[in-house]
């Protein structure tokens, strides 16, 4: 069930930046890239534990700030507990946050809360924030094993976080089983008693 991602325009949102740490979460957008360029999410025998389309995106990234004059560098992950950018430790996250001193932004490849453990990470760094990726929805889509051990998906769909209201509903009093209720975010679940 990895989430699923539409780009943003990161090039334009560091024009003012000398340098770039792009801090990428190497499971979802990785799956949303090899899903929508067709290609293997990944080749153990080929690349190991890195996702060859992924790494295409960065570097073609990266080129493209350079183009802007903005030099970049990647955090990397290299083990598989560290790929969920959400889920990191402190220590991991401290070592995120002494590398980016040295430069004047920081790219988040990842989800909402793969930003809000950037932005915990790197507290009070003078670096601007850049979300260089959007969360559109959930990936349902099919695994599958191509020889000789490439892990690729199969049959995607994106299915969005709110889905639209049907017309036939929209004045409708009746419960429909089907229908995903809206729900206020913004509202908190619990409120504090004044006493």
């Amino acid at each position: 069930m990895p989430l699923h991602f539409e780009d943003l325009d990161v090039v334009s949102a560091a024009k003012d930046s000398k340098s770039a740490l792009i801090v990428p979460c190497n499971m979802c957008p990785a799956a949303t890239v090899a899903d929508r360029e067709n290609k293997p999410f990944l080749r153990l025998f080929k690349d190991f534990l890195k996702s060859a389309p992924f790494e295409k995106y960065i570097s073609t990234l990266q080129d493209r700030l350079l183009e802007k004059g903005v030099r970049s560098k990647v955090f990397k992950s290299h083990l598989p507990h560290q790929w969920f950018l959400c889920m990191w430790t402190a220590a991991r996250q401290k070592k995120l946050q002494k590398h980016a001193r040295r430069y004047d932004t920081v790219v988040v490849l990842g989800c909402e809360s793969a930003t809000r453990t950037v932005r915990d990470s790197i507290g009070s760094t003078n670096c601007k924030l850049i979300e260089g990726m959007e969360t559109t929805g959930i990936m349902n889509t099919k695994l599958s094993m191509r020889f000789p051990c490439d892990i690729c998906f199969k049959d995607s769909k994106v299915i969005p976080f709110s889905p639209p209201e049907r017309k036939d509903q929209a004045n409708s009093c009746k419960k429909d089983p089907n229908l995903v209720a809206n729900t206020n975010k913004g509202v908190p679940r619990l409120l504090k008693v004044a006493g």
